[in-house]
């Protein structure tokens, strides 16, 4: 149980900016930890929701909606973001695999990156504020677990483009994702997601994994892996084509 408490701890630590310095982060057991990655994403999707509903009492739906991506922002330290601008920069600069890991390294933003930035921020604030408000609540949650999932199958399918020897924190989840943290972490992507949409589960469900599958399969073919910046720029899509779902009229 105490393992259990350290992993859940570890998660949480690595992708939000919550206080849980009395426990140490321990960067070897991420890939470990992952399996409790939508796990995160409920308890971010909770906190979002709930500011958005009590914001969009007394502002307009698009204020409201800035308000809580700026929630997201400060919960998460824009950890998905600078994935996305790094690997947009990356993958719009660069001609080939070397060009494109080296532009991965660099902590700059560049002209692609400002633009994704700008559409992803964007397309969030629009679609935050035209989701139907009696499911509002569930489509944020999906959205947020979702998305945190994608890291799931990336890691488990897709070895690291850079040296298997490297000390980021990608090259810690490529590959070193077990089939028993897929199964447990889909399992409780699939129960909460499933609680919350009903019946309109299997819209961001399969959104999301053609969202990975097309993304992972692009990374490969152009670098020949992935890297910590790929599982921020899938991330960020996947979030996004959730929210597509809740606004889709058929």
């Amino acid at each position: 149980m105490r393992g259990i408490c350290r992993d859940v701890a570890t998660a949480f630590q690595f992708l939000t900016r919550l206080p849980l310095s009395r426990v140490p982060y321990d960067a070897n057991a991420l890939s470990r930890s992952a399996k409790f990655f939508p796990l995160v994403g409920l308890l971010v999707g909770v906190l979002g929701s709930v500011a958005y509903l009590w914001f969009v009492r007394h502002l307009p739906a698009p204020i409201a909606a800035l308000l809580t991506l700026a929630l997201f922002f400060l919960a998460t330290g824009g950890l998905h973001e600078d994935g996305l601008a790094d690997a947009a920069d990356a993958f719009g600069g660069g001609w080939n695999r070397e060009q494109i890991l080296s532009i991965l390294k660099d902590s700059r933003i560049g002209t692609f990156g400002a633009l994704a930035l700008v559409v992803s921020v964007g397309l969030r604030l629009l679609l935050l504020a035209n989701l139907p408000l009696d499911r509002f609540t569930a489509y944020v949650i999906s959205a947020q677990v979702l998305c945190r999932w994608t890291s799931l199958p990336l890691g488990y399918a897709f070895p690291t483009a850079r040296e298997p020897s490297s000390a980021s924190q990608g090259a810690r989840i490529a590959r070193q994702i077990s089939s028993g943290s897929l199964a447990i972490g889909s399992l409780f992507t699939v129960a909460i997601v499933g609680y919350g949409l009903r019946w309109a589960t299997w819209g961001p469900l399969v959104a999301t994994v053609t969202v990975t599958i097309l993304s992972g399969l692009y990374y490969w073919h152009r670098i020949g892996g992935i890297t910590g910046d790929c599982f921020g720029a899938t991330n960020q899509l996947a979030e996004i084509a959730v929210y597509l779902c809740g606004v889709w009229r058929p």
